[in-house]
């Protein structure tokens, strides 16, 4: 039989409001600040948030119906202090608001913590999931006006008057059309598009060879060689690619002069091996986490039914720590796709990949061309990450864990 909780609806005016009016007062500070005069801002929306409080309990709306209306409402003043910009921002204070409101006056603040939890126990709670929140906000906030510039109509690194009122005037694809139709960087992209596959392969490769072997117990001082084989995630990138330097420099002009092979050629090989000892880290990382729930009697079933170990490893094993692999293999992908500093040092201008003609471009020649290959690359980076967090969510299931 389950048991049902009954969460009591706090005071209205001894902890709803009071509690809105001061989280509004942080967004009219916010805004008073744009206009020149904080404090009043911050009195103004102390009193707005009291009052949305009140009027959101006492009207006879659904919560979407409510929702609704405050951010119609919050718009129409956006739109009148600050044109379409303003609109864009009052709806989301607007939004946020009354979420914030609905959360207090139905008790939701409570849902997710245990019934036995104090006031003071409660409020750290949800203090802390605030400081989570904030510094998430935080690290992804400076991605959003790169994104936003990409799309300016103009040659400017800033924010144009067309731009902040949402003007069509204001935005363009000029910057992504020069991205797509020139071989200044489109040569980098093809590089970049050679070499991370070819490195991601050679580091799920090894990297699963690697983390199959270490998780075997009888293995010898497989602690110090795990620290070895993660120690590029540990050292500073800058003296891996000094070391990289030192080690695919002379191995690449024995190469050259013994084997015959181009010196283009040769060069890939260096950046495409120095990309995947950066990316193996990662895969082992990704698959001995997996291994750790593998059940080690599937095996020895398989091996006494009959099966030799690369039969067993790939009809038994493979199947099972395969979302490791992938997302180790992700991991690795984005380390090679974005990497500048060991393509600096070990690589040449026939191995230019993107990142580089980004880091040319900005020491350079200032080019708004960069913010459009910048938001590509963090639009594949988040697709790829989305993927991860999929495959994490499969692995648990397999294993038995609900998905957190």
């Amino acid at each position: 039989m389950a048991l049902t909780v009954q969460v009591q609806s706090p005071s209205m005016t001894g902890f709803t409001a009071p509690m809105t009016a001061a989280f509004s007062a942080m967004f009219g500070f916010v805004v008073g600040n744009a206009f020149g005069n904080p404090w009043i801002g911050l009195v103004i929306g102390a009193i707005v948030g009291a009052g949305l409080a009140f009027a959101l309990h006492a009207l006879p709306l659904k919560r979407g119906q409510g929702r609704l209306v405050s951010i119609v409402a919050f718009a129409i003043v956006g739109v009148v202090l600050g044109g379409g910009g303003g609109a864009v921002a009052g709806a989301i204070i607007g939004a946020v608001l009354t979420w914030f409101v609905y959360w207090l006056d139905s008790g939701d603040y409570r849902k997710n913590v245990p019934i036995y939890y104090t006031a003071g126990q409660t409020l750290w709670h949800n203090t802390f999931m605030l400081i989570c929140g904030l510094i998430f906000f935080f690290l992804i906030a400076p991605l959003i006006p790169v994104m936003w510039l990409s799309f300016n109509a103009e040659d400017f690194f800033t924010f144009t008057p067309e731009m902040l009122a949402f003007k069509a005037e204001g935005y363009s694809l000029k910057h992504y059309r020069d991205f797509l139709g020139t071989d200044e960087w489109m040569v980098p992209l093809k590089n970049s598009l050679i070499i991370a596959p070819i490195a991601t392969f050679l580091s799920v490769s090894f990297g699963t060879l690697a983390a199959i072997g270490l998780s075997q117990s009888h293995v010898p001082g497989r602690q110090a060689i795990m620290a070895i084989l993660i120690s590029p995630m540990i050292v500073p990138l800058i003296i891996s690619a000094t070391g990289m330097f030192f080690f695919y420099a002379p191995l690449g002009n024995w190469i050259e002069a013994n084997l015959g092979l181009s010196q283009a050629f040769v060069g890939y090989v260096k950046v495409i091996l120095a990309h995947a000892a950066l990316g193996i880290p990662f895969v082992i990382i990704t698959v001995t986490a997996t291994l750790v729930g593998f059940d080690r009697s599937l095996t020895r079933a398989a091996a006494n039914m009959g099966a030799n170990p690369v039969t067993t490893f790939f009809r038994v094993q493979m199947p099972l720590i395969l979302p490791g692999v992938i997302s180790g293999g992700l991991f690795a992908f984005i380390t090679s796709f974005d990497e500048v500093v060991v393509v600096l040092f070990v690589g040449s201008a026939q191995q230019q990949t993107l990142p580089w003609q980004m880091f040319t471009g900005l020491r350079e020649q200032i080019s708004p061309t960069i913010l459009a290959a910048a938001t590509i690359l963090v639009t594949i980076s988040i697709l790829l990450l989305a993927t991860v967090e999929l495959l994490r969510r499969r692995s648990e299931r397999l294993r038995g864990l609900s998905p957190s």
